[in-house]
Order: C-alpha cells, then sequence, then structure tokens
C-alpha cells in the first residue's frame, strides 16, 4: 500500500521535531514520550448510508502501517474493537475499552445491524492495567435516538479519550464538548489524549492549555500537557464518511 512513504516522511518530520524539543528541554523540565494518536469514524453500524462494510479493514492496515499509541474510533460495533486490537504489533500489550451507545427510545443499547452493541472505542499501547472512564453527557438532543456518551482509559503515563457528539444540533454538541474538556478531561489527574468525532466545524471557548489537531472537518484530537509535532489527514479509500486523522504529541508524562 502506499502508506510507506508517508510513513517514513512522518517519521522523519517527529524526528525533527523531537530535536527542536529536546532542545530546550533542561534538567529540571518534566519528562516528556512521543505519543502517535489516531482518530477514526467508521460507519460500521450498518444503518447509515456511509456504510461500506470496508472501514473496518481499512482502519486494521493503517493502525500496522502507522503503529499509533493510540486508536480512538466512533460508530462502531463491539466486535469492531476487538478486530483494530489484533491488528497492533503486539496486542498482548494494548489496552480496550468499548462503550455502547444508550437508545433513548429502549433505554437499552444501540444495535448494530447485526444485533451487536453500537458505540465509541478506544485503544492504547499500555504494559500495565487501565481504568475504564465512563459517562452519558447531561446535555441531549431530545430528537436524537442516540444519547451520546463518553470514554476514556487512564494508564499509567497519560489517559486516552473519545466521544461522537450530537450530529443533528450543534448547541447540544458544543454543550457537549464543553462539558468533555471542562468536567471530564480536568478530573482526570495525568495528560490526556481526546480523540473524537465533533460534529463541530470550529472549537469555541476550548480551555487554556489543550492543543488541538483537526482533520479540516469534524474530527479533532486534543491533548493536554502537551505539544503537537505533527498532524495528517489518513486516507480511508472511501471506506467510510471521513477521513482518518493522525497526530503525533509531545507529552508531559
Amino acid at each position: 500500500m502506499a502508506a510507506r512513504p508517508r510513513r517514513l516522511g512522518r517519521l522523519a518530520a517527529v524526528v525533527a521535531g523531537v530535536v527542536a524539543v529536546m532542545a530546550g528541554i533542561t534538567a529540571s523540565s518534566p519528562p516528556r514520550i512521543v505519543v502517535v494518536a489516531m482518530q477514526l469514524n467508521l460507519c460500521d453500524s450498518g444503518i447509515a448510508g456511509c456504510f461500506t462494510g470496508r472501514a473496518v479493514a481499512r482502519a486494521a492496515a493503517l493502525i500496522k502501517a502507522y503503529a499509533p499509541d493510540v486508536v480512538t474510533v466512533n460508530e462502531v460495533c463491539r466486535d469492531d474493537v476487538t478486530m483494530l486490537r489484533a491488528a497492533f504489533p503486539d496486542p498482548s500489550a494494548v489496552r480496550s475499552a468499548f462503550q455502547p451507545v444508550p437508545d433513548r427510545r429502549t433505554g437499552l443499547a444501540t444495535r448494530c445491524r447485526d444485533g451487536q452493541e453500537y458505540g465509541i472505542g478506544v485503544l492504547m499501547r499500555s504494559a500495565g492495567t487501565a481504568t475504564v472512564h465512563t459517562g452519558v453527557f447531561p446535555a441531549q438532543d431530545p430528537a436524537d435516538p442516540e444519547k451520546r456518551v463518553w470514554l476514556c482509559l487512564t494508564a499509567d503515563r497519560y489517559a486516552a479519550c473519545t466521544t461522537h457528539l450530537s450530529d443533528h444540533d450543534s448547541g447540544v454538541a458544543a454543550s457537549q464538548r464543553a462539558y468533555l474538556l471542562g468536567a471530564v478531561v480536568s478530573s482526570l489527574p495525568q495528560p490526556v489524549v481526546v480523540g473524537g468525532d465533533f460534529n463541530l466545524r470550529r472549537l469555541d471557548g476550548v480551555p487554556a492549555g489543550l492543543v488541538t489537531s483537526t482533520d479540516g472537518g469534524l474530527q479533532y484530537v486534543l491533548a493536554t500537557q502537551a505539544t503537537v509535532l505533527r498532524a495528517e489527514r489518513l486516507d480511508t479509500a472511501g471506506t467510510t464518511d471521513h477521513p482518518g486523522l493522525l497526530v503525533t504529541l509531545s507529552v508531559w508524562s
């Protein structure tokens, strides 16, 4: 596949960025790690018109090509997260979590066309254990059968979170974004990397201290205690209606 030259270019840019960052570090500076985060919306419910049935395989190929440390995924079925975990070089060193989206009409989980639970997921490379944090946003669009949720994993050196915000009402999506970045992210006592489809063309009122990258559309990667070394869109080859977003971060750990 054509990803290898881009990967070499990305690695060269990352090395240059790390050298620049390291040049400014003194003995008293906090330690840093490089974290590569990948955000994907796979439209894999089987219900929406953007479904192709090929997005998970494409996502697995991107994981193999770019070897990210964190993958945040939206609009997936439960088994999709298991399949994506298997795409990492060492799946045993990957922690993952899936959060189903409640259906307000039934009070149960929203279902994919094949009957699996539908929702969002986080995968992160970590040698230790990870703790799951999740919740339902206080603000919801009453016209939307999906009750929007957030999901975070905290591991040994940082936390990773994802969400898929309301796509019917930008005001509700903005309220959900404010809650995530305010109440949720601020409650986690370590650096936090957030990836998600926010369904917002712009982010207003982002708290101080968060760095932001976007695919130029609706998806974002944000982080606390970090600087952005590189951000790029990834070609999902028509398997979903969103590109991928790959962001390389230098994180104070």
